[in-house]
């Protein structure tokens, strides 16, 4: 929404898992807010601090609002919530709609649990939350990943 939460910590989280993978010359990663809110502003101090405990380095994120340019630049975008999803939907050009998901599809089932569609906003609460949407983003990240994977091994077959 602003995107000093959700997104942010995404954008952190999901670099991490590239670079792991190897794959960061191949993967540009971005994060953006349906509203205009912070621009320019670092994330939020709790998604910093809650990150950085588990690894993950939020400091060179700057909030900004998704621009018409990144409907055409991007392959996916990935939305944290339904509202936003919706707000995405209604700003973006009928050719890239179909880049338009939510994060939570790439999560796989934790613990025999059924995951939540949408990644919880933290921003009211307290520590837990952000505690909860690392969990929540660390696993539909594992599966965009694997989707990235499975992308780029079938381009690679293709140019065999």
């Amino acid at each position: 929404m602003g995107n000093i939460c959700r997104s942010p910590t995404a954008e952190g989280v999901f670099r991490a898992q590239v670079a792991q993978a190897g794959l960061t010359g191949w993967v540009h990663i971005d994060s953006a807010g349906t509203h205009n809110y912070h621009p320019g502003s670092p994330p939020d101090e709790r998604s910093r601090r809650h990150a950085a405990l588990r690894g993950y380095d939020l400091s060179r994120i700057k909030a900004r609002q998704i621009t018409e340019a990144d409907y055409a630049r991007f392959d996916l975008i990935l939305a944290m919530d339904w509202d936003n999803l919706a707000l995405l939907q209604d700003d973006c050009p009928p050719a890239h709609q179909r880049k338009l998901k939510r994060l939570m599809e790439y999560a796989g089932e934790v613990s025999g649990l059924p995951v939540s569609p949408v990644v919880a906003d933290p921003y009211h609460g307290g520590a837990a939350g952000f505690e909860t949407v690392l969990d929540q983003i660390e696993a539909g990240c594992a599966g965009l990943l694997q989707h990235v994977q499975k992308l780029a091994r079938q381009n690679c077959d293709r140019a065999v």
